[in-house]
């Protein structure tokens, strides 16, 4: 069409146009979008919802390691509930019914601290409550934190049943956990001794091995000399007529008043030494160490030839003082005296004796030592303990000792030795090493004796095999997540020690045993256990307390030792980690009716803790594992990957967090990391992933801006009819479908978001919706073109936020809403996508050549607009030459050319023009091929912004504009 009157003003062509538009928001707005998402959510019951619709589906249950009701929560907290949330929507999406249920720890020692804090506040005397009173304070600061901590876990978009989650107070709870414990009392493992067990001074109760944590600690150094008694004389007459002395070495000086034998390693050589006035025993390999330690001036730096060269090695000044050896064997049951008491204590023998540090001879006291514990009971020593439960000593240590605090007896102690003249070190000696201190109270704990209530971990049961290796082959038919969590927790089970599982506090679960006052028998009944708990099922563990023993025992009930028919009941209740490993039990096989459960998820922390003792439970009742699999993530570290505390200043609070950026953002970079490390977690971090957020969501908004007139039941292309770019595209977004697909059911969450990161920014919005943006805004609305490319962008936008909900769920609902066309109600009421072609390698191809001419064009394109040749793209026209097969695809695909670099013209020339320059496609298209960027023949199309001849001839529009117009 010409111009019929050359001085009119210029078309406005804008409403003709198909730009792009949506209501869906450039900015998320997250922190006003999220609490209305939430809001919509509940007011829709989108969490039933989505459980109604997998109701016949097969389950997938992942059993939640309740978090301890107590404080806010913090980043750990929100690392570890979004995780399983990116899980459990997943599975969901995937046709799986896994239903959530949320848990709570509420019983032990935290909650009765901050209950005795909240009485003292209010200059209440926890002595004037009885327990009854006191466990409901619990109780209800329980329930409080319960609420908070539901509250702040739902603001992370965190679906579930929170309207019913478990707690371990809850009385049908309770009385579960009670018939485990019955279970385990008739299968004839449960056990009460005294024995050694970490026992926290500060809080007065025995810890769980989960419950001690190793510090740098200062202690004290001690070399202590006990006079040997005179069967070593007869052993080795070489002593005979001399003073000898038996060497320890100990870093915990209170424990010596314990002291009852000396153990030594039968297969090793021990030396008798002269040092002073005294003959000094010790290992032969350790006397140089010890010496240097007690005496450096009588060693001597020799020089010593070996095969590799000359080396330093302390030696000694005068080796005769060497005055005999013996074997540890042939010292066995020689006596000593004690440094303090006139009593004796014998040679012992024990394979825990090493050569790594100390003198080859181990003070024993098996009060006070695990290993002391074992050999004291082989050769039938008392298990003495003369330290109370407050950490003061008893009246059988002496009145010099009587009352004192342990750790502050240590300089008492020292100065004895010094007195008595058995000190063989400087008595200011310390060393620095890890020493086991309380998790709660971070103070220094100890080994200490006390009537404990264990299971037996070596104690033969089905097949005839032990609990313990029971327990370890279950261990090797789980799938640990990373795999190095199999060896750890085996490792840790391997060497464990019996679980004790009695606490000297008030709040929890009561341990139904009932003592004779005739004898003090314990009646271990599993017929008393579950009528006891029967009765809490109904009215909490507190009926233990308030109820009279003999009410729970059978009429006429007689102690089967004394005959006595008079009980008191057992005050201990249960360990913690024996609370929460019956969650299986109490949860997943009573609420969720499948055990093993799919998922155990949770801290790397958790192999000493719930994921030990739950399988400890479950086999020991079950004889199975709980979990199918076990998957652990890192700590949450700062940007440094320091650990954070409130003394640094570097934690960062899950609620700043979300008002500055909001939950997506935080879910995100939950994703994004890679979990099975610790977790760093910063604002430069969160800044970055914010940047990422913004991608993602610009590429969802430019799909939906571009759908506004489209239907896809009245508008989308049949497959066989798409342009060959959609089909492009259909492709990648499949592979993308599968690589995401593959990464969420591996678990690698961050492989997810690194995945469709990466879709987003380069194969759509870099390529593809650059080079859609012509055809989409200037082609005829209606067209094939156009209607082509949107049933793709509307593939795309549906697939990317189903995809996308586990991870970026607030932002995918709200985008879900502005899809065109019929659609769930909810993407979480849709399923997981499945590849919707398979890529076409031949096209596959044949893009990735055009792609590699496209980037290397964009190059000179780049330089010519430096040059000034050139303003925007459409301004050029590119002319390309190339020979054999390189020439034949160009020459192929050369009407598609132009679109593919955004430019107005694309040539293939015989010759290449004098300043053509080569681009760098050789490898994808196996030959050279040159490029000139030259400026684009005809004039501006007004409404395209194409160049071409037409309108510089006099037509208004160029010709693909009179297509659309007509």
């Amino acid at each position: 069409m010409l111009m019929s009157d050359t001085g009119a003003p210029p078309k406005d062509y804008k409403d003709s146009v198909n730009l792009p538009k949506t209501d869906f928001p450039m900015k998320g707005n997250l922190s006003q979008l999220e609490p209305k998402m939430l809001g919509w959510w509940l007011e829709r019951g989108i969490w039933g919802k989505i459980l109604e619709r997998r109701a016949d589906a097969e389950p997938f249950v992942l059993t939640d390691g309740p978090p301890y009701a107590n404080g806010h929560i913090h980043a750990g907290h929100a690392l570890n509930k979004v995780l399983k949330d990116i899980v459990v929507k997943y599975r969901n999406l995937a046709g799986r019914r896994c239903d959530y249920i949320p848990g709570w720890d509420t019983h032990g020692l935290p909650i009765e601290q901050a209950v005795e804090k909240r009485l003292k506040d209010k200059k209440i005397d926890k002595r004037t409550l009885d327990r009854e009173a006191f466990l409901e304070q619990c109780r209800t600061y329980a329930l409080e934190f319960i609420d908070i901590q539901r509250t702040e876990f739902k603001r992370l978009g965190v679906l579930g049943d929170w309207e019913n989650p478990y707690r371990t107070l809850d009385f049908s709870y309770e009385a579960q956990e009670i018939r485990e414990l019955g279970t385990f009392a008739q299968r004839g493992m449960l056990y009460r001794r005294k024995k050694p067990v970490y026992f926290c001074l500060t809080d007065q109760t025995a810890l769980a091995e989960a419950e001690v944590e190793y510090e740098d600690h200062a202690s004290p150094s001690v070399y202590v000399a006990f006079p040997a008694g005179p069967e070593v004389a007869e052993r080795v007459p070489a002593l005979k007529g001399k003073s000898v002395a038996f060497v320890i070495w100990t870093t915990t000086p209170w424990t010596l008043p314990a002291n009852l034998a000396i153990a030594m390693n039968g297969e090793y050589e021990y030396v008798f030494y002269t040092l002073g006035e005294r003959i000094i025993c010790v290992a032969k390999d350790l006397l140089p160490k010890v010496l240097a330690e007690v005496k450096a001036d009588e060693l001597a730096v020799k020089n010593v030839k070996l095969p590799g060269g000359d080396v330093s090695a302390a030696a000694l000044v005068d080796p005769e003082r060497i005055v005999a050896y013996a074997r540890g064997e042939e010292l066995e049951g020689c006596t000593y005296q004690h440094v303090f008491y006139e009593r004796q204590g014998k040679i012992l023998l024990g394979e825990h004796v090493t050569l790594e540090a100390g003198t080859g001879l181990v003070h024993t006291a098996p009060g006070h030592g695990q290993e002391d514990y074992e050999v004291g009971l082989k050769y039938g020593l008392d298990i003495y303990n003369p330290v109370r439960q407050d950490g003061r000593y008893d009246e059988s240590v002496g009145e010099w000792l009587k009352g004192k605090k342990v750790f502050e007896a240590n300089p008492v102690i020292i100065d004895a030795l010094v007195e008595k003249g058995v000190l063989l070190n400087d008595k200011a000696d310390k060393v620095e090493h890890t020493y086991p201190h309380c998790w709660r109270c971070r103070n220094p704990v100890i080994l200490s004796a006390t009537y404990q209530w264990f299971i037996p971990l070596d104690k033969s049961q089905k097949d005839g095999k032990t609990f313990r290796q029971q327990v370890l082959d279950e261990v090797d038919r789980v799938q640990w997540v990373p795999s190095w969590g199999h060896s750890r927790i085996r490792g840790m089970l391997e060497t464990r020690p019996d679980w004790c599982i009695s606490r000297q506090r008030t709040w929890g679960v009561p341990i139904p045993i009932a003592y004779c006052e005739g004898c003090e028998e314990a009646v271990i009944s599993a017929e008393l256990m579950e009528k006891v708990a029967g009765a809490v099922e109904k009215e909490g563990a507190g009926v233990w307390y308030r109820t009279p023993v003999k009410e729970f025992l059978p009429a006429g009930y007689a102690c089967q030792k004394c005959g006595k028919t008079e009980f008191r009941r057992e005050t201990d209740i249960l360990d913690v980690w024996f609370d929460s490993a019956c969650a299986f039990s109490a949860v997943s096989e009573r609420r969720q009716h499948q055990v093993p459960v799919d998922l155990f998820l949770e801290g790397s922390d958790q192999h000493r803790g719930w994921f030990h003792s739950s399988i400890l439970v479950a086999v020991g009742t079950r004889d199975m594992s709980p979990y199918k699999a076990c998957l652990t993530h890192g700590f949450v570290v700062d940007g440094a990957g320091e650990k954070m505390s409130k003394s640094r200043g570097n934690v960062v609070a899950p609620e700043k967090i979300i008002q500055q950026y909001g939950a997506e953002v935080l879910r995100l970079w939950v994703a994004s990391s890679d979990y099975r490390n610790d977790v760093r977690l910063s604002d430069q971090i969160l800044k970055g992933l914010s940047e990422g957020y913004r991608k993602i969501r610009n590429t969802i908004r430019y799909a939906l801006s571009n759908l506004y007139d489209f239907d896809p039941a009245r508008d989308a292309v049949p497959t066989g009819e798409l342009l060959p770019l959609d089909t492009w595209a259909r492709g990648r977004l499949a592979e993308v479908v599968t690589r995401v697909r593959k990464a969420y059911e591996a678990y690698e969450f961050h492989l997810v978001y690194a995945t469709v990161v990466d879709f987003c920014a380069g194969d759509l919005s870099a390529v593809y919706f650059d080079i859609l943006k012509d055809r989409l805004y200037t082609t005829k609305a209606t067209g094939q073109g156009r209607r082509s490319a949107q049933t793709v962008l509307h593939e795309v936008a549906t697939v990317l936020l189903q995809v996308l909900a586990p991870v970026m769920s607030f932002t995918a609902e709200e985008a879900w809403q502005y899809l065109p066309g019929k659609k769930a109600e909810s993407v979480y009421l849709t399923d997981f996508p499945e590849p919707a072609v398979k890529p076409d390698a031949a096209l596959s191809e044949r893009y990735e050549k055009l792609f590699a001419v496209r980037s290397a064009v964009q190059v000179q394109l780049e330089a010519a607009r430096r040059d000034k040749m050139i303003g925007a793209s459409l301004e050029a026209r590119v002319v390309l030459s190339a020979s054999g097969k390189a020439r034949d695809f160009l020459k192929a695909n050369l009407g598609e050319l132009p679109g593919l670099l955004i430019v107005s013209q694309v040539e293939l020339a015989d010759e290449a023009g004098e300043k053509a320059q080569a681009l760098n496609v050789a490898q994808a298209l196996g030959e050279e091929v040159k490029a000139e960027v030259l400026p684009a023949r005809g004039s501006k199309c007004p409404r395209c912004w194409t160049y071409s001849e037409k309108v510089a001839a006099g037509a208004e529009v160029c010709p693909k504009c009179q297509d659309a117009l007509s």
